[in-house]
Order: C-alpha cells, then structure tokens, then sequence
C-alpha cells in the first residue's frame, strides 16, 4: 500500500541510515555522549518548524501518538471522545486504551466529521473531539471548533500529513494532532509516528507516557497526574528516513494537488455522479473520491476497476469494523456499552454516503484503504490525464448506462 512517500525515496534515505549506522546510536537517547544531537530530535525539530508547531514528538506510530495525546489531555474513564464512524480502527481504539468511551458520529459530504452530529452528541462527559482529516482531506474545522466551544479538538492526521486549513498545518488548529508515516502516507518511515502540540502541559504530559514517566530529554520525572509511562519512542533510523522524507514532503504533495485537478477535471460533468467536498485547497491531493446518486451504480463502477465502494472496508467502515462490534458487545461497570453508536445502522448518513462513494488513487494506491486506479506521484499530469480518460470511459458506461 504505497503512498507519495514510499515511491520518493531515494539515495537521500539511504545516506540518513547509512549516517545513523555510523554514528553507533539507535536510539534518541546519548546517554552520556551529549556531542551531537539524534536523528531523532533532529527530525522532531524539523517536522516542528514544517507544521509550525512548538512542540514535536516522535512516537513509533500514530496510534501511539493518538494515545499519547489524549493521555497528555487528561482523557481517561469516565470521558468520552467523538469519533467519526469513518476513520482507521486505530482511532477509535485509542480512546478505549485510555479507559474512555468512543462516541461515534456521523460524516458529511468531505468524508469527514459532520459538525452537526458532533453537536447533537455533546454531553457533560465529553473531554475531546477528534477529527479524521479522511484520504488527505480536511474536516470542517471552524465549525467543529465552533461547535466544540473549548472542548479540545485532537486532529488525527494519519491520511493528511502536511496538509493546510486557512492557511494553517493540519494537526496544528487543535490543541494537538497525531501523525502517521508507515507505507501507504504522504511520507514515510517505514512505521512511525508523531504527536504535536501548542501547549507545553500536553507535551511534557505525553513525553512522559511515551517513555516511561520520564520529562523531555529525561530531566527527571514527572511525577504529577497519573504518569506510569510505557515505551513508544521512535529508533534512530526511522527518524533517518524520516529527515529525508520530510525535506520532500511539500514537493510530492504540490504535485498530487496538480494530478488530483488534471484527475477532477477528466471525470467532471457525468450525469448522477458528483466530487467529495474539499474543505480547503491545502489539502494532501491524494486521492479523489466520486460520490454516486445511486449506490448500485457506484459498486459497478467499482467492480469495473476491481474494487469496492468504501462501505466495504472492514478496517473503516464501522459498520463492518469486528474488533469494533467485539467491543461494542461488551460493557463497562455501570452496564453501559463501551462504544457509542457503533452497531451496524446506527449512523444511516454514514451508511448512505459510504455506499455511493468510490476513491481513486493519485498519490496514495492502496487496496486495503480502498483507492482504485494506476495515478502516482511518478506520473506527469499528461500521464495522469491518460490514465483518467480511459477510467472515464468505465464511469460513463457504468454511471450512465
């Protein structure tokens, strides 16, 4: 499942790892030799000055960061956090590691939060939201904060790495936002992730439960709030891919954005099919996603490229989610359920929207997630436009009829 990252790599990956090898450290740590600064750090400070965040952590993956963050919000039992009901498994399973509630809520016409479910699924419980920034796209951002009235937002940025709102990073509008580079995302470290923060409680808080209690750099421990940490950093050599892809991260993604519009406008104007809603022009431009009038006509459609419509992931899709549904089944000490919403019908738009919506690839190919198609960030827009005219002639056939 490559993403843009995974097909740029090059000799600038090799000479970072051949780099840390030498060095003779695999770890962030110097442990008494303080005469040169990790691959790590380094890394962390370099996403920090690309998202334009004062605080970076690396962490092994991003449902570690995810986990770290809501840890470092103070998010525990007896919480709940909203959770879209299209999102990677990881997100919802990270609230349950910390012993809150996961309360799903519907998506909208961007595959993303809808800022009017979040509303209606307030309580006095809520100590986070948690927006999926979907197949590189944005959520509606001023609204959920709107909505969200000083609750914190915890952007989950697995699909959207680099990507901007108003002019601002994603993952870097809420108090928080968690990172992921594992193969199939705009840039890679084989696995990996990273969770950044405005605020310095939420990082030293998170710090610690990364490594073991430890403060930043190991100055002491922290030793206020429940800090038993356990050990999710990030090796040296992931960080040494990461320090290559990140320098190639916004040129790869200003080239999806080019392949994405050469792909929109060749699939513009077909009779009952129309294009997922793109919050901002920032976004990842990995992928390009065709919602359907009629969902018969959109798995058809899907069929013809060999895949699926989205409602088919078994990964993302709620409803079809069964570590989901094993935890659904199961409650907690008052007799409630450990998920909210999350049985099969309970979130209809989700349903309806899933069913009718098929994703192409342009930057990000990858079958598990669903994206269809032969674009790639090695493909010049002439090569995209080629490609695109001949998946136009199966959506004609197959859309019209």
């Amino acid at each position: 499942m490559p993403g843009p990252g995974w097909y740029l790599i090059d000799d600038a990956e090799e000479q970072e790892v051949i780099e840390a090898l030498r060095e003779g450290h695999l770890t962030r740590y110097r442990f008494g030799d303080e005469s040169s600064v990790s691959k790590t750090m380094r890394f962390e400070r370099e996403m920090a000055a690309l998202l334009g965040s004062p605080h970076a952590l690396a962490v092994n993956s991003c449902t570690s960061a995810l986990v770290a963050g809501l840890t470092g919000l103070g998010v525990g039992p007896g919480d709940e956090v909203i959770v879209p009901g299209y999102t990677f498994i990881a997100s919802i399973a990270a609230v349950l590691f910390t012993g809150a509630r996961p309360v799903l809520a519907e998506i909208d016409e961007s595959l993303t939060l809808a800022p009017d479910d979040v509303a209606a699924k307030l309580t006095p419980h809520t100590k986070a939201i948690m927006p999926v920034h979907m197949i590189g796209g944005p959520a509606d951002l001023d609204r959920l904060l709107a909505v969200a009235d000083g609750i914190p937002l915890l952007e989950d940025c697995a699909q959207a790495c680099g990507g901007s709102y108003r002019g601002r990073r994603l993952g870097t509008i809420g108090v928080a936002g968690a990172f992921s580079f594992n193969t199939g995302k705009t840039m890679t470290t084989g696995d990996g992730g990273l969770l950044v923060t405005e605020s310095p409680e939420v990082y030293r808080q998170a710090f610690a439960f990364h490594d073991h209690g430890f403060a930043p750099d190991r100055a002491g421990l922290v030793e206020e709030g429940p800090r038993m940490g356990i050990n999710l950093r990030m090796h040296e050599l992931a960080a040494a891919l990461g320090l290559a892809q990140v320098r190639k991260l916004d040129r790869a993604l200003e080239h999806c954005r080019r392949l994405a519009a050469v792909v929109r406008e060749g699939l513009d104007g077909v009779p009952g099919v129309g294009h997922r809603v793109i919050h901002d022009e920032g976004w990842c431009g990995t992928a390009h996603v065709l919602i359907f009038e009629d969902p018969v006509r959109a798995a058809a459609f899907a069929r013809e490229l060999g895949g699926s419509t989205l409602d088919a992931s078994t990964k993302h899709n709620y409803a079809r989610a069964g570590q989901l549904h094993a935890e659904f089944a199961r409650t907690d000490a008052n007799g409630e359920r450990r998920i909210r919403n999350a049985a099969p019908g309970d979130l209809p738009r989700t349903d309806d929207l899933l069913s009718r919506s098929v994703a192409l690839s342009v930057g990000v190919v990858d079958g598990y997630l669903g994206t269809l198609g032969e674009v790639t960030v090695l493909d010049t827009p002439q090569e995209a436009a080629a490609k695109t005219a001949k998946v136009r002639e199966v959506l004609l056939r197959t859309a019209i009829g």
